[in-house]
């Protein structure tokens, strides 16, 4: 299947300027093609990672993604998607964020048939003059009032640093049609002004018979209308560091039956043939939620490796089942992050003290009524005589006490 075909399946084509061409192109020949983003932020979330599937699907069906780090527009602030003025980054900041973009994009990519590069590098060489009298004079001041980033702002308020935004996003595609063969943009919807003055430059410049192209993706709608990709804690990030492997394979398994066939299409490199079974047993068994699990292991491996995705399903047998005496220490730190925690001392004591000293019961009697039914569980382990002792420091090197009331509650005890 073409790429452009594929891509139509999957839904992932919002608006192109000329898709018939577009298609032709790629079975004429290897293209390379550019996604971009601003080092607003030091990671990615999931909500970026949308337009950058698309430019790994071009790149495994032997297409050459670039990906601009923008570091020169990022100075500027792009005002897409936004009310009101960005709150400039300084150049620290902007340097920390591009190293750990690159890093990620690099572990997206790989490092064959992939460039990455700065804007930074071309856009700091322009001055003012060469700006206006080279570029400036070939904009049209209506036609980037029309654009839809432009006029949402305008009742609000634009600067003039955002309003050439533009401009300068426009000379990123000319440069990377000149020095890398571009000639294919890629972006989310809020992108299509960004990219059509890019194509207006270069056949402006170069010619306009010049083949070059853009490409925007949907915006992305949960099935109750809601925006994809927000959880009651907030964004989920790539950075391991901001959502664990854990909490990011948990969110991809726990989306609803409605979602789930088209989050396989779009965040998955599983075959047609793969995603219609898949749809099928999500109509006929969707209690065992098969294409849920599969979401989860493919887009955890992509993001974060095989290895993330054997230690997210560990932890998630283990604290199904109450086996959790064989969990480490970095798992229980990812595992546990959003139960229930109480900071304890390093020192032994009677359950039932314990229990109740550390809030975990309201009560010496209803600790005592628990441990005697059965229904605690200390680091796995049923304990069921109210004079045992606990230890804190018997297990996970000393740092946490594990207990199970009942069948579903979990409390961490951390020790200090």
């Amino acid at each position: 299947m073409n790429i452009i075909d594929d891509l139509k399946w999957r839904g992932a084509i919002n608006q192109a300027t000329d898709l018939d061409g577009l298609k032709k192109l790629t079975e004429d020949k290897q293209i390379a093609l550019y996604c971009g983003t601003d080092p607003t932020g030091d990671s990615l979330h999931i909500g970026h990672l949308i337009p950058f599937m698309i430019l790994k699907r071009f790149q495994l069906a032997g297409h050459h993604p670039v990906i601009i780090i923008g570091g020169g527009t990022g100075a500027i602030g792009d005002p897409s998607g936004r009310k009101t003025e960005r709150t400039l980054k300084t150049e620290s900041q902007l340097e920390h964020n591009t190293t750990a973009l690159t890093n990620q994009m690099k572990k997206l990519f790989g490092t064959e048939n992939f460039t990455i590069v700065n804007n930074y590098e071309w856009l700091s060489k322009l001055n003012m003059i060469e700006f206006l009298r080279d570029y400036g004079k070939l904009f049209n001041l209506n036609t980037m009032l029309n654009k839809e980033v432009v006029a949402s702002r305008l009742e609000a308020g634009i600067s003039f640093t955002e309003f050439t935004y533009q401009i300068l996003q426009a000379i990123d595609f000319l440069h990377l049609y000149r020095n890398n063969d571009v000639q294919l943009q890629i972006g989310g919807s809020d992108q299509w002004g960004n990219i059509t003055s890019g194509i207006d430059l270069i056949h402006k410049i170069e010619g306009s018979d010049t083949e070059v192209y853009g490409l925007t993706i949907p915006l992305m709608l949960k099935s109750d209308g809601t925006k994809f990709g927000k959880t009651a804690g907030g964004a989920v990030w790539l950075d391991p560091k901001k959502t664990s492997p854990y909490e990011f394979y948990q969110f991809w398994i726990n989306q609803d039956d409605r979602d789930v066939v088209k989050y396989l299409k779009y965040f998955t490199f599983l075959s047609k043939d793969e995603i219609d079974d898949l749809a099928e047993k999500v109509k006929a068994e969707p209690w065992k939620r098969e294409a849920q699990r599969r979401l989860a292991e493919e887009v955890t491996k992509f993001v974060h490796g095989e290895e993330a995705v054997k230690e997210a399903e560990r932890i998630s047998k283990a604290l199904f089942s109450g086996d959790v005496a064989d969990l480490s220490v970095d798992e229980i730190e990812q595992g546990f992050k959003n139960m229930p925690s109480v900071d304890v001392e390093n020192k032994k004591e009677n359950i039932v003290i314990w229990l109740t000293d550390n809030g975990i019961e309201p009560s010496r009697r209803q600790a005592r009524q628990d441990v005697s039914n059965g229904a605690i569980r200390i680091n796995g382990e049923k304990v069921d005589d109210v004079d045992a002792e606990i230890d804190p420091s018997s297990h996970f090197d000393g740092k946490f006490v594990i207990v199970r009331k009942g069948k579903k509650h979990y409390f961490l005890a951390r020790v200090k």
